[in-house]
């Protein structure tokens, strides 16, 4: 018998599709909590008039899986019968020797033979010629719908390019963000005003700010834990932290640096990798030049640096923030900004207990958490979002949102006591002509507006509000940032 025989084909289908026989879905694999992505993606599932293949991308944990467990549970419950539902996952070792063709000629032959099927694939990157196959699906078959999820982003992305323009759609599912990580906890969340912006600081009374805040308080005693393990839902829900940093390194890290890069771009010294990628996660929030982590790392060339680094983006390990000129002029030799996807992710790799304690690498968990967060909210709203360096001293704003046909938003992290803003800052000397410049703070008391020498005013914000106000903002489709200003 051959090894990928379509009798095992066929067994392996029946494992990962119980619903066939039950009509149900195991409740242990579709959870509570839905995340955010959830939501779109039903939403192009349902479209009829514009159909699109749905992808789910993001970095392993996330969730992607159990949000097509999700998709499968609402699609059962609406009667969808069991046999027209069929999930597939790419990265189990029979379906990886399997052909494409053989698996769908498999699960047709025997469990469905119409095509009006919801393929769901999961990892679909390990398919050959995989983009090439979802062309197909969709030409061929108008009455399928096909949810797929990955966790190589360029390599979807290309496809798309190539084979999908115009076929399909995809969804980022970053790690939670602390408005997901408090609902997942099924906490008591904070009743914020409906039509709430963070300019109502600026307009509002004291009084009302101080209401805000105080709401806003509820949460704060669960901030520290977020950022040590709160990124991903299934650590999140854990008794034991330093289990789930440990299933964080060997789960999230070590497969994806072991074992999925090197097997999805033929990396011959994984070593190499794992070495570049733990000094990206003590340099996070940092500008890196290559050439001085070529030296600091002892001989790796630059192409091969470049590469990697390029290969961890894709695997949404990292983020890279490039410079943006509020000047307006382009940028020369212009260098990155390098942040682990999440701060979780840099505390089960550095293993520094000290962390916590250490005021200058906790401003860098919080901006690298901060960085996420912005960027994620802007996802679809910004040009870019990137980082200023400039002026006659090479003064640095660390994270600045480009918009469209808006000026841009300003954001500095000052997590610490005090929080202290100095005249000459960058922020300060931008504030007039920016869109709305923030402080993000370290106490809950250090909130209100910050008067500039120029009279423009700068939010302050600690930030566990911050963070909270752009994920609940994100999640009820909310404008935080006032757009008619």
């Amino acid at each position: 018998m051959a090894i990928a025989s379509k009798e095992r084909i066929l067994k392996v289908l029946s494992a990962y599709n119980p619903w066939w026989k039950t009509g149900v879905v195991n409740p242990k694999l579709t959870k509570t909590y839905k995340r955010f992505a959830f939501d779109e993606a039903m939403f192009w599932l349902e479209q009829t008039d514009l159909r699109r293949i749905v992808v789910l991308t993001g970095t392993r944990r996330v969730g992607k899986t159990t949000i097509q467990y999700q998709m499968i549970e609402h699609l059962l419950a609406k009667g969808v019968p069991p046999q027209k539902i069929v999930f597939i996952s790419m990265d189990h070792p029979m379906l990886k020797l399997s052909e494409f063709q053989d698996i769908l000629d498999c699960y047709h032959e025997n469990i469905y033979a119409e095509q009006d099927v919801y393929y769901f694939f999961d990892e679909i990157q390990y398919a050959q010629d995989w983009d090439k196959w979802l062309k197909i699906i969709y030409d061929m078959q108008p009455d399928t719908q096909v949810i797929a999820t990955g966790s190589a982003r360029p390599a979807l992305i290309k496809g798309n390019q190539e084979s999908g323009a115009g076929r399909w759609n995809i969804i980022q599912v970053p790690t939670l963000s602390f408005y997901e990580y408090c609902a997942l906890l099924q906490l008591e969340l904070p009743d914020i005003p409906e039509g709430f912006s963070l300019t109502s600081f600026l307009d509002g009374s004291a009084q009302e700010s101080r209401t805000i805040m105080m709401k806003l308080s509820q949460v704060q005693n669960y901030f520290i834990r977020y950022l040590q393990v709160g990124g991903f839902p299934e650590l999140a829900l854990a008794d034991n932290d330093l289990l789930a940093q440990q299933i964080m390194r060997d789960d999230v890290v070590d497969k994806v640096l072991k074992r999925d890069l090197p097997s999805l771009y033929h990396i011959r010294n994984a070593t190499e990798l794992e070495r570049i990628f733990l000094y990206l996660c003590s340099v996070s929030s940092e500008i890196v030049s290559l050439e001085s982590i070529a030296k600091e790392l002892n001989g790796v060339s630059r192409p091969t640096l470049e590469n990697y680094i390029r290969y961890l983006e894709s695997a949404s390990l990292i983020y890279q923030s490039w410079p943006i000129d509020l000047s307006g002029k382009k940028v020369l030799k212009a260098k990155p900004k390098i942040y682990i996807a999440d701060a979780t992710i840099r505390n089960a790799v550095l293993m520094d207990e000290g962390i916590l304690t250490d005021a200058a690498e906790m401003g860098k968990v919080v901006e690298t958490a901060v960085y996420k967060h912005v960027s994620s909210y802007f996802h679809r709203k910004a040009l870019a979002v990137g980082y200023y360096r400039g002026g006659n001293k090479n003064k640095e704003i660390d994270v600045v949102v480009e918009r469209i046909n808006r000026p841009p938003v300003c954001i500095e992290v000052k997590y610490r006591e005090g929080a202290p803003v100095s005249d000459d800052e960058a922020i300060i000397t931008w504030s007039e002509k920016v869109e709305l410049s923030i402080i993000v703070t370290k106490n809950v008391q250090d909130f209100g507006v910050h008067h500039t020498r120029n009279g423009s005013p700068i939010i302050r914000i600690p930030a566990f509000a911050f963070l909270y106000l752009l994920g609940h903002a994100e999640k009820h489709h909310a404008a935080l940032f006032d757009e008619t200003r």
